[in-house]
């Protein structure tokens, strides 16, 4: 009896390892492989040529140039975004309550919907949207700045290298608020009420109490939360090439996967667009192990 239990949770758990090898680690296996070929992925002729796409990268003007961009994101959308989700956050799950106790406040519930609304719409539609809003022409921004005597200031923000990254990177925001503040309120709500109380028979404050109880009391969530959007930002293809195709005016959007892209399938270049992939991969694990290390710190239980 004990033998057959066993058996089947071994062949329960085989499964799905089979599954991602199958599926996830054999692709990336073929992509490094694929990385020191010249193949062109329209035919099936390859020649292994060694490294000489990845010392061709080195030199790659247009590579450095996307790197940089996804660097600029990097370094931008992780701490806004998850600011504003944690200020929202903090707000309606804790600012609250009734007889000066530490609660939410009214309608929170509310709040969590309109906040998440926008990842309930399929990304590309949304997408589409935010081209509407910044057409220089029809587009809705412009409009409310004509509208409301500020007519100077309306301009193609897609269209001009200075502003597009800053209106790629509103979107992205956008975009993302939603997700991490209902991540961070699930974090909030989780921390006992009685820390609070405790904290409020001391004198002290809401706006102390955010830093000496619930921030550290929520430091892993935050930490997994900031892995994940970094990792966001070192991908970002259906934003950028969406609302700025081809990398946007001058290349001024263009990123990694897009440059990755573009060279695979318009450029018939997959043994180098296969090289760009598995230098993005490695910067990625790179930034999440660095993140990991730099924010580790004992387990906080209650």
């Amino acid at each position: 009896m004990k033998h057959g239990r066993t058996r089947f949770i071994t062949l329960f758990l085989a499964a799905p390892l089979v599954l991602y090898g199958v599926f996830i680690l054999y692709p990336y296996v073929q992509g490094v492989i694929i990385s020191f070929t010249d193949w062109s992925g329209y035919s099936r002729d390859r020649e292994f040529i060694g490294f000489a796409n990845y010392i061709k990268l080195a030199g790659d003007d247009r590579f450095w140039a996307a790197l940089s961009h996804n660097a600029m994101f990097l370094l931008v959308l992780p701490p806004v975004t998850l600011g504003i989700a944690l200020v929202f956050a903090a707000l309606t799950s804790v600012a609250g309550g009734k007889g000066g106790r530490v609660g939410p406040i009214a309608g929170s519930g509310w709040y969590r919907a309109i906040y998440f609304f926008p990842n309930i719409l399929p990304i590309v539609m949304s997408l589409v949207l935010w081209q509407f809003v910044f057409n220089p022409r029809i587009g809705l921004l412009n409009g409310f700045l004509e509208a409301v005597g500020l007519g100077a200031w309306a301009h193609a923000w897609l269209g001009d290298p200075n502003t597009a990254p800053w209106a790629v990177l509103s979107v992205l925001v956008w975009g993302q608020i939603g997700f991490y503040y209902v991540l961070f309120s699930a974090s909030i709500q989780g921390i006992p009420r009685e820390y609070f109380e405790a904290a409020q028979l001391d004198g002290v404050g809401r706006f102390r109490m955010f830093f000496t109880i619930t921030l550290p009391m929520m430091l892993q969530t935050v930490q997994v939360a900031w892995i994940y959007i970094g990792m966001f930002a070192l991908d970002m293809f259906v934003t950028v090439a969406i609302l700025t195709p081809d990398g946007g005016p001058s290349g001024s959007t263009d990123v990694i996967a897009t440059y990755m892209q573009r060279l695979a399938f318009s450029g018939g270049r997959f043994g180098y667009s296969a090289t760009i992939g598995v230098v993005l991969t490695v910067l990625t694990l790179l930034f999440a192990f660095i993140t990991f290390r730099v924010t580790r710190r004992e387990r906080v239980e209650y």
